[in-house]
């Protein structure tokens, strides 16, 4: 029996630079882990059947799960033929902006790379989740990160300062496909810089990392869900040093380094939105 935890992932930078010839977008993102997990349990089958067993009802177990394609993927890469059962203690909001499908994915290729002794590294691994989803390389390494292509070249940054993070996610959905859509490359006003990005973080001074961040698909998802910008309003009135949105949305996250504060905010959100999450960088 094999445990990985899957965490979540928010972004301190998102920019999209030119739409490619295969449907996707080129992008930069600056991408930074958070304590917030979901997890996961894999046990060995005596057949080659790949289960996939969660508590949230509202999540697919078949093969639109994002760990049962990695599974049916590493199999496919070295030839086991292994069969695995996988559970997924569900915490981390689902289509938030947070990866939480894409981590879970990276996990569980963490995990049945070691019950089923494949022993491949984790660039090899990264290799398999770019098939996945564009966030899963990322989450395959964790920490803090450039990722640029469509998400699935990673440039591995040092370890950025601890912040505590409250997550406010509204009730509502979000289409990644739909924000991408609507986005246009010539309306964008300014290109947050990940290099920027790189080097206030290495400063560790929060002021910098402020003036460094920013998340292009932000206007286009709360012109669309005004609670957005509203929750984004809030959390700054509330004490957080910063607030953005994280990937297409809805999820808002604000920044602080205090713990008091950061519960304070979180407590006060919860009188009136079900989904907050108090988490650190990590």
């Amino acid at each position: 029996m094999i445990y990985e935890s899957a965490r979540a992932k928010i972004n301190l930078t998102l920019d999209v630079i030119a739409k490619r010839t295969d449907g996707f977008h080129e992008v930069e993102m600056v991408m930074q882990t958070v304590d917030l997990c979901d997890y996961l349990t894999m046990t060995e089958r005596d057949d080659e059947q790949i289960a996939v067993t969660t508590n949230a009802a509202f999540v697919p177990t078949d093969e639109r799960n994002l760990a049962y394609k990695a599974a049916l993927l590493l199999r496919e890469a070295t030839g086991v033929r292994k069969g695995a059962l996988i559970d997924i203690d569900k915490r981390i909001p689902v289509a938030a902006g947070l990866a939480g499908g894409s981590a879970d994915a990276a996990a569980a290729l963490r995990g049945l790379n070691r019950l089923w002794n494949t022993r491949l590294s984790h660039d090899e691994l990264a290799e398999i989740g770019a098939r996945i989803g564009s966030d899963v390389p990322f989450c395959i390494y964790g920490g803090t990160a450039i990722a640029r292509g469509r998400g699935e070249k990673i440039e591995r940054l040092p370890s950025a300062p601890c912040y505590f993070v409250v997550l406010v996610k509204p009730a509502i959905s979000v289409s990644t496909a739909d924000i991408y859509g609507a986005l246009r490359l010539d309306r964008i006003v300014e290109h947050p810089s990940a290099r920027k990005m790189t080097e206030a973080l290495s400063t560790r001074d929060l002021d910098r990392v402020v003036l460094a961040a920013g998340n292009v698909l932000e206007p286009i998802t709360t012109e669309i869900h005004p609670e957005v910008a509203r929750i984004k309003e809030q959390l700054l009135r509330m004490g957080a040093v910063f607030a953005q949105m994280s990937g297409s949305g809805p999820t808002v996250f604000g920044l602080t380094t205090r713990e008091q504060k950061a519960k304070r905010i979180a407590m006060e959100f919860k009188t009136w939105i079900k989904e907050v999450y108090l988490c650190r960088t990590c």
